[in-house]
């Protein structure tokens, strides 16, 4: 599969100068976006000070780029109260939107980083009225779908993995709907792991706006993204997407490692498998640019929606880094300004 990139730009996710509480110039870090049927979805994977801001904030779109002015956010509180958001994902009927945080750490003496480990449901209409999937029946104050770490860890076999992909795809032979979980780390805690690109499958069905799991976990595809020729560094699965009218899947992987003068060199790849290859387990191809040379973005890119024409539209995370790469069309940008690719797909 070859793609061809549209356009480069930047967009606002708040006003420029917003600092913290401390005084510290807020850094936007978009982790997720999904497309909800009439606009944008982003989440960001740091909190965004401010009563009526929040990490999840929708834009409108024109030819698949965002409108200045048309920010609008999710201020409810379980959407709001929610630390470190990976991925979005519309289920099977498009009717909602789903929501994930990383499920990567807990504390041992109490419930307060609970709020890192929330699987939230909301009618794309009504962000003001998102559930809790699988919510713990003790709660200790902390409103969390915690309990779903023991199932990944049985499934994954290590008590400490990351989810930085989300995405919903039919089941088989009528059965219900499958949600998919992209798991980007494994290990024996957040500082001991390997980067993976595994998918772990779950299903559920809906009633009403609420989501409910009906099945076991089930690791559901793998593949070695960095034995592949053309992938020049170790990289882990960053973001996962489902494109209903083509049937095929999209995933990003990324990259972050030490240039050796003290900082970071980043990137990420994009690859595409059919569903019915994702369901024998053949592995996704990795996409081209339209020369035939492996699509390298030279930023962390973390997120991928389908647009309604078929263009994919890449978010990235750039973290603190303000300089961008040498073909985007501008040198730098502000802490409040997140940076985007519009991609189309020229063959398939």
């Amino acid at each position: 599969m070859q793609a061809r990139i549209v356009a480069k730009g930047l967009f606002a996710c708040f006003d420029s100068g917003l600092t913290d509480a401390d005084g510290a110039p807020v850094n936007v870090e978009i982790s997720a976006v999904a497309w909800n049927g009439e606009r944008l979805v982003f989440g960001s994977d740091k909190n965004i000070p401010g009563a009526h801001r929040s990490p999840v904030f929708s834009l409108a779109i024109e030819d698949g780029r965002p409108v200045e002015d048309s920010l609008s956010y999710y201020s409810a509180d379980l959407i709001k109260s929610a630390e470190k958001y990976e991925d979005f994902a519309l289920t099977e009927d498009g009717a909602h939107m789903v929501a994930t945080t990383g499920f990567d750490r807990v504390a041992e003496d109490g419930a307060h980083q609970d709020v890192y480990n929330r699987l939230l449901v909301w009618p794309c209409g009504s962000p003001d009225a998102p559930q809790l999937v699988a919510e713990r029946d003790d709660t200790a104050g902390v409103r969390s779908s915690v309990a779903l770490r023991a199932d990944l860890a049985a499934v994954l076999g290590a008590p400490y993995s990351k989810i930085e992909g989300l995405a919903s795809v039919p089941g088989e032979q009528g059965g219900d709907p499958l949600l998919l979980f992209g798991i980007r780390e494994i290990g024996s805690d957040h500082e001991n792991f390997d980067y993976v690109a595994k998918v772990v499958g779950v299903p559920y069905r809906m009633s009403g706006d609420a989501l409910t799991l009906t099945g076991d976990f089930e690791l559901a595809y793998e593949f070695d993204p960095s034995s592949r020729e053309g992938v020049r560094f170790e990289v882990g699965l960053s973001s996962l997407e489902y494109d209903p009218a083509r049937r095929r899947l999209y995933f990003l992987t990324s990259f972050e490692v030490d240039d050796g003068a003290g900082g970071d060199h980043v990137g990420a790849y994009l690859w595409s498998a059919p569903l019915a290859d994702f369901r024998a387990g053949v592995e996704p191809a990795l996409v081209s640019d339209e020369n035939g040379e492996v699509l390298e973005f030279r930023n962390k890119a973390e997120g991928v929606a389908v647009l309604p024409d078929g263009r994919l539209f890449v978010v990235y995370d750039p973290d603190r880094a303000l300089e961008l790469e040498d073909d985007h069309p501008q040198a730098v940008r502000g802490a409040h300004e997140a940076p985007y690719t519009l991609l189309e797909l020229v063959t398939d």
